[in-house]
Protein backbone atom coordinates (compact mmCIF):
# COMPACT_ATOMS: atom_id res chain seq x y z
CA UNK A 1 0.00 0.00 0.00
CA UNK A 2 1.33 3.35 -1.13
CA UNK A 3 1.01 5.78 1.46
CA UNK A 4 0.85 9.93 1.59
CA UNK A 5 1.44 12.00 4.42
CA UNK A 6 0.42 14.78 5.97
CA UNK A 7 3.03 16.21 8.03
CA UNK A 8 6.13 14.98 8.91
CA UNK A 9 6.05 15.09 13.00
CA UNK A 10 7.69 12.78 15.37
CA UNK A 11 5.01 9.87 14.73
CA UNK A 12 5.14 10.38 11.00
CA UNK A 13 9.36 9.74 11.66
CA UNK A 14 8.65 6.70 13.59
CA UNK A 15 6.59 5.16 10.73
CA UNK A 16 9.32 6.67 8.29
CA UNK A 17 12.27 4.49 10.69
CA UNK A 18 9.85 1.52 11.14
CA UNK A 19 8.23 1.19 7.56
CA UNK A 20 10.58 -1.57 6.45
CA UNK A 21 8.85 -4.01 9.39
CA UNK A 22 5.70 -3.75 7.41
CA UNK A 23 3.50 -3.38 4.63
CA UNK A 24 2.76 0.13 3.70
CA UNK A 25 5.13 2.23 1.57
CA UNK A 26 5.42 5.53 2.38
CA UNK A 27 6.37 7.62 -0.87
CA UNK A 28 4.79 11.18 -0.55
CA UNK A 29 4.75 14.19 2.65
CA UNK A 30 2.60 17.15 2.42
CA UNK A 31 4.15 19.71 4.41
CA UNK A 32 4.21 23.66 4.58
CA UNK A 33 8.24 23.94 3.98
CA UNK A 34 9.56 21.32 1.98
CA UNK A 35 13.39 22.49 2.87
CA UNK A 36 12.84 21.51 6.66
CA UNK A 37 12.57 18.12 5.32
CA UNK A 38 14.78 17.88 2.52
CA UNK A 39 17.13 15.26 4.43
CA UNK A 40 14.57 13.31 5.69
CA UNK A 41 13.32 12.97 1.96
CA UNK A 42 16.80 11.81 0.62
CA UNK A 43 17.19 9.46 3.23
CA UNK A 44 13.57 7.67 3.20
CA UNK A 45 13.37 8.52 -1.43
CA UNK A 46 10.29 10.85 -0.61
CA UNK A 47 8.78 13.08 -2.70
CA UNK A 48 7.63 16.06 -0.73
CA UNK A 49 5.21 18.51 -1.71
CA UNK A 50 3.36 21.96 -1.00
CA UNK A 51 0.63 21.97 -2.97
CA UNK A 52 -2.10 19.37 -2.36
CA UNK A 53 -3.82 19.05 -5.41
CA UNK A 54 -0.17 17.72 -6.87
CA UNK A 55 0.10 15.93 -3.45
CA UNK A 56 -2.94 14.16 -4.08
CA UNK A 57 -2.32 13.45 -7.69
CA UNK A 58 1.16 11.69 -6.89
CA UNK A 59 0.88 7.84 -7.01
CA UNK A 60 -0.70 6.90 -3.71
CA UNK A 61 -3.88 4.77 -2.42
CA UNK A 62 -4.08 6.35 1.06
CA UNK A 63 -3.45 9.66 3.02
CA UNK A 64 -2.58 9.79 6.89
CA UNK A 65 -3.15 12.62 8.63
CA UNK A 66 -0.33 13.73 11.05
CA UNK A 67 -0.21 17.05 11.38
CA UNK A 68 -2.68 18.14 14.18
CA UNK A 69 -6.80 19.76 14.05
CA UNK A 70 -6.19 22.95 12.44
CA UNK A 71 -4.61 20.68 9.66
CA UNK A 72 -7.44 17.96 9.28
CA UNK A 73 -9.94 20.72 9.48
CA UNK A 74 -8.32 22.91 6.48
CA UNK A 75 -7.55 19.70 4.31
CA UNK A 76 -9.81 17.23 5.27
CA UNK A 77 -12.87 17.56 3.14
CA UNK A 78 -10.52 17.73 -0.09
CA UNK A 79 -8.67 15.07 0.78
CA UNK A 80 -11.49 12.81 1.35
CA UNK A 81 -13.05 13.83 -2.00
CA UNK A 82 -10.43 12.19 -3.84
CA UNK A 83 -8.55 9.35 -1.70
CA UNK A 84 -9.07 7.41 1.56
CA UNK A 85 -7.79 9.18 4.25
CA UNK A 86 -6.75 7.92 7.99
CA UNK A 87 -7.12 10.60 10.65
CA UNK A 88 -5.33 10.67 13.75
CA UNK A 89 -6.41 14.35 14.65
CA UNK A 90 -9.91 13.37 15.70
CA UNK A 91 -10.06 16.17 17.90
CA UNK A 92 -11.24 17.97 14.69
CA UNK A 93 -14.57 15.79 14.61
CA UNK A 94 -15.52 18.05 17.89
CA UNK A 95 -16.83 20.42 15.13
CA UNK A 96 -20.32 18.75 14.26
CA UNK A 97 -20.43 20.39 11.01
CA UNK A 98 -17.34 19.52 9.79
CA UNK A 99 -18.10 15.79 10.77
CA UNK A 100 -20.79 15.83 8.75
CA UNK A 101 -19.26 17.82 5.39
CA UNK A 102 -16.38 15.03 5.99
CA UNK A 103 -18.74 12.19 5.99
CA UNK A 104 -20.67 13.47 2.69
CA UNK A 105 -17.72 13.94 0.78
CA UNK A 106 -15.89 10.71 1.48
CA UNK A 107 -18.87 9.08 0.61
CA UNK A 108 -20.25 11.04 -2.59
CA UNK A 109 -16.88 10.08 -4.37
CA UNK A 110 -16.88 6.16 -3.27
CA UNK A 111 -13.59 6.86 -0.29
CA UNK A 112 -13.61 5.56 3.18
CA UNK A 113 -12.36 7.88 6.25
CA UNK A 114 -10.14 5.64 8.90
CA UNK A 115 -10.58 6.74 12.50
CA UNK A 116 -7.85 4.53 15.07
CA UNK A 117 -8.48 4.43 18.63
CA UNK A 118 -5.08 6.76 19.27
CA UNK A 119 -4.43 6.79 22.58
CA UNK A 120 -7.20 4.68 23.89
CA UNK A 121 -9.00 1.08 23.84
CA UNK A 122 -11.49 -0.56 24.28
CA UNK A 123 -14.38 0.92 21.42
CA UNK A 124 -14.92 -2.54 19.64
CA UNK A 125 -17.11 -3.21 22.93
CA UNK A 126 -18.33 0.81 23.10
CA UNK A 127 -19.38 0.76 19.33
CA UNK A 128 -20.86 -2.97 19.92
CA UNK A 129 -23.38 -1.59 22.43
CA UNK A 130 -24.27 1.65 21.05
CA UNK A 131 -24.90 -0.31 17.46
CA UNK A 132 -27.30 -2.21 19.40
CA UNK A 133 -29.18 -0.25 21.45
CA UNK A 134 -27.65 -1.15 24.95
CA UNK A 135 -25.33 1.68 25.41
CA UNK A 136 -26.06 4.23 28.15
CA UNK A 137 -23.30 5.63 30.05
CA UNK A 138 -20.01 6.03 28.84
CA UNK A 139 -17.06 8.17 30.88
CA UNK A 140 -13.14 8.54 30.53
CA UNK A 141 -11.26 9.48 33.49
CA UNK A 142 -7.57 11.10 32.35
CA UNK A 143 -4.94 11.33 34.84
CA UNK A 144 -2.01 13.33 33.32
CA UNK A 145 1.25 14.71 34.99
CA UNK A 146 0.67 18.06 36.53
CA UNK A 147 3.32 20.24 34.39
CA UNK A 148 1.22 19.31 31.69
CA UNK A 149 -1.75 20.94 32.74
CA UNK A 150 -0.18 24.03 33.65
CA UNK A 151 -0.24 23.36 37.11
CA UNK A 152 3.39 22.46 38.06
CA UNK A 153 3.09 23.97 41.61
CA UNK A 154 0.01 21.22 42.76
CA UNK A 155 1.93 18.95 45.38
CA UNK A 156 -1.91 16.82 45.59
CA UNK A 157 -3.59 15.41 42.61
CA UNK A 158 -6.08 18.29 41.13
CA UNK A 159 -9.29 18.00 38.99
CA UNK A 160 -9.42 20.15 36.59
CA UNK A 161 -12.15 19.59 34.39
CA UNK A 162 -15.31 17.17 35.03
CA UNK A 163 -18.25 17.79 32.40
CA UNK A 164 -19.05 16.59 28.62
CA UNK A 165 -16.59 16.39 25.92
CA UNK A 166 -18.05 18.80 23.96
CA UNK A 167 -16.64 21.07 26.89
CA UNK A 168 -13.63 19.42 27.11
CA UNK A 169 -12.02 19.84 23.71
CA UNK A 170 -12.73 23.31 23.41
CA UNK A 171 -11.14 24.17 27.34
CA UNK A 172 -8.76 21.36 26.79
CA UNK A 173 -7.65 21.09 23.17
CA UNK A 174 -4.47 19.14 23.72
CA UNK A 175 -5.19 16.78 26.11
CA UNK A 176 -8.49 15.23 24.99
CA UNK A 177 -8.21 14.48 21.64
CA UNK A 178 -9.09 10.82 23.22
CA UNK A 179 -12.05 11.64 24.59
CA UNK A 180 -13.29 12.83 20.90
CA UNK A 181 -12.69 9.45 19.47
CA UNK A 182 -14.57 8.03 22.60
CA UNK A 183 -17.51 10.18 21.90
CA UNK A 184 -17.72 9.04 17.84
CA UNK A 185 -17.61 5.28 19.08
CA UNK A 186 -20.72 5.81 21.48
CA UNK A 187 -22.92 8.42 22.46
CA UNK A 188 -21.40 11.20 21.39
CA UNK A 189 -19.65 14.65 22.37
CA UNK A 190 -22.68 15.72 24.39
CA UNK A 191 -23.33 13.06 26.66
CA UNK A 192 -19.68 11.24 26.68
CA UNK A 193 -18.57 12.42 30.77
CA UNK A 194 -14.93 13.69 30.86
CA UNK A 195 -12.72 14.01 34.14
CA UNK A 196 -9.34 15.29 33.39
CA UNK A 197 -6.97 14.85 36.60
CA UNK A 198 -3.34 17.33 37.22
CA UNK A 199 -1.48 14.63 39.09
CA UNK A 200 2.08 15.69 40.83
CA UNK A 201 2.68 11.71 41.18
CA UNK A 202 2.30 10.51 37.38
CA UNK A 203 5.07 10.30 34.64
CA UNK A 204 2.14 9.12 32.09
CA UNK A 205 -0.96 9.54 30.93
CA UNK A 206 -2.97 7.07 32.13
CA UNK A 207 -6.64 7.10 31.04
CA UNK A 208 -9.79 5.06 32.49
CA UNK A 209 -12.76 4.07 30.64
CA UNK A 210 -16.63 2.57 31.92
CA UNK A 211 -19.10 2.02 29.96
CA UNK A 212 -22.57 0.88 31.30
CA UNK A 213 -25.84 -0.32 30.04
CA UNK A 214 -28.31 -3.70 29.67
CA UNK A 215 -25.28 -5.74 28.73
CA UNK A 216 -23.77 -4.95 31.90
CA UNK A 217 -20.50 -2.89 32.86
CA UNK A 218 -16.68 -2.58 31.75
CA UNK A 219 -13.64 -0.81 32.53
CA UNK A 220 -10.34 -0.25 30.38
CA UNK A 221 -7.46 1.12 31.54
CA UNK A 222 -4.60 2.11 30.23
CA UNK A 223 -1.16 3.62 31.12
CA UNK A 224 0.57 5.45 28.00
CA UNK A 225 4.22 5.51 27.77
CA UNK A 226 5.99 8.21 25.61
CA UNK A 227 7.25 7.89 21.98
CA UNK A 228 10.66 6.96 22.34
CA UNK A 229 11.54 9.97 20.12
CA UNK A 230 8.92 12.35 21.52
CA UNK A 231 7.58 12.73 25.40
CA UNK A 232 4.69 14.52 23.51
CA UNK A 233 3.14 11.89 21.18
CA UNK A 234 2.03 8.40 23.10
CA UNK A 235 3.68 5.49 21.84
CA UNK A 236 0.57 3.34 21.56
CA UNK A 237 -0.60 6.54 19.25
CA UNK A 238 1.55 5.22 17.08
CA UNK A 239 0.73 1.34 17.01
CA UNK A 240 -2.97 2.46 16.40
CA UNK A 241 -1.91 4.45 13.30
CA UNK A 242 0.41 1.51 12.09
CA UNK A 243 -1.69 -1.36 13.20
CA UNK A 244 -4.65 0.10 11.15
CA UNK A 245 -2.96 0.51 8.16
CA UNK A 246 -2.06 -3.42 8.48
CA UNK A 247 -5.11 -5.02 9.03
CA UNK A 248 -7.14 -2.68 6.22
CA UNK A 249 -7.40 -5.57 3.33
CA UNK A 250 -6.71 -8.64 5.42
CA UNK A 251 -9.32 -11.10 4.83
CA UNK A 252 -9.99 -11.62 8.60
CA UNK A 253 -11.12 -9.02 10.68
CA UNK A 254 -11.25 -9.35 14.38
CA UNK A 255 -12.94 -7.33 16.68
CA UNK A 256 -14.40 -4.63 13.72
Amino acid sequence: MRIGLIGCGALAQYMLEHEDNYRYDIVSVFVRDAKKYETLAKKYDLQLYTDLDEFLQSNIDLVVELAGVPAAREHGVEVAKKKDLLIISIGAFADEAFAKEMEEAAHANGHRIYLPSGAIGGLDTVQNARDTGQLEEVMISTRKPAASLDEPDITEPKVVFDGVAKDAIELFPKNVNISIALSLAGLGIHQTRVRLVADPHVTTNEHEITVKGPFGSGTFQLSNAPLPTNPKSSFITAMSVIGTLERLDRTIQIGS
